[in-house]
């Protein structure tokens, strides 16, 4: 994972694993970034949006992006050893290393329930990748007589919305609603969807995951006080202009109409470092991780 270190008006940012409180029972916690870099498009050197929270004994991955069972490998963490995941939002740059988490998982007999929390879509996009475990499940290791354990056993899904409170093996999770999907106020597709934001309060340290997010006062009253903010962040450059950066090797060309939903995306829906400086500051939050 590349690392990288700017900074911003009076705040010292980095990407990196956070060490928190340490206790004499379990490891010491963390917030360790596994993926960061954001968007559909596969890159050789940064994974997708992934990260890891390290509570005592329990191990939370926040956000499952393509490349997560490989980057909690990386960390000296497992996919058999997760408690739960938080994912933010629908978008696959976000989800696409869930169905190996969950198929690894159900290959190896995991113990344990995994719990997942999201928005709504969470429990149907979970629904549709166990279905897609069951076929490898039934098939197992080809021993005949080899007992076959439903995928979706061991699974349970938690669909939250804007303003969830949930409590969890010490620690308090919130959930608020951000700005990366601008649906209309009341509309059929803003009472179906939400993109979330989270606040970790944990014995003696808070931290708060924007996900992905445009400007909102939601997320910065969500991070108020907090001691570590870690804040997604676009192209200054790429919000300023609308435009779309020119496409990797490996991309394809979109269509006009995708392009153009793209630039009001970009321009609209992510955080510029100034954006991110302003938030941090009227927060008054203690670190920042980019």
């Amino acid at each position: 994972m590349q690392m990288r270190r700017v900074i911003l008006p009076a705040l010292a940012v980095a990407a990196l694993s956070l060490p928190l409180a340490h206790r004499a029972d379990a490891q010491m916690d963390a917030f360790i970034t596994l993926g960061t870099h954001g968007g559909p498009v596969p890159d050789a050197k940064r994974s997708e949006p992934a990260n890891a929270l390290v509570v005592g004994r329990a191990v939370y991955l926040v956000d499952a992006g393509d490349g997560a069972a490989e980057q909690l490998a990386k960390a000296g963490l497992s996919v058999q050893g997760l408690s739960g995941v938080f994912i933010s939002h629908l978008h696959f740059d976000h989800t696409g290393g869930l169905f190996a988490v969950l198929g690894l998982r159900h290959q190896t007999n995991a113990r344990g329930k995994l719990r997942i929390y999201g928005p709504p879509g969470i429990k149907e996009t979970v629904d549709g990748l166990l279905a897609a475990i069951r076929p490898g499940g039934l098939a197992g290791y080809g021993i005949p007589g080899e007992e076959f354990i439903p995928p979706e056993d061991g699974v349970e899904v938690i669909e939250i919305r804007d303003g969830a409170h949930l409590s969890l093996d010490g620690f308090t999770v919130t959930a608020a609603e951000n700005t990366h999907y601008s649906f209309p106020r009341g509309s059929d597709m803003d009472k179906r969807f939400d993109s979330l934001s989270f606040r970790f309060d944990l014995p003696d340290r808070s931290i708060v995951y924007t996900g992905d997010t445009g400007p909102s006062d939601a997320v910065t009253a969500l991070a108020k006080g907090a001691d570590i903010l870690v804040s997604e962040l676009i192209d200054a450059q790429v919000a300023g202009s609308g435009s779309v950066a020119p496409p990797p090797a490996n991309a394809t060309e979109a269509p006009k109409s995708v392009a153009q939903v793209m630039r009001e995306h970009l321009r609209t829906h992510h955080l510029t470092p100034e954006q991110v400086g302003k938030m941090a500051s009227d927060a008054k939050v203690g670190r920042v991780v980019i």
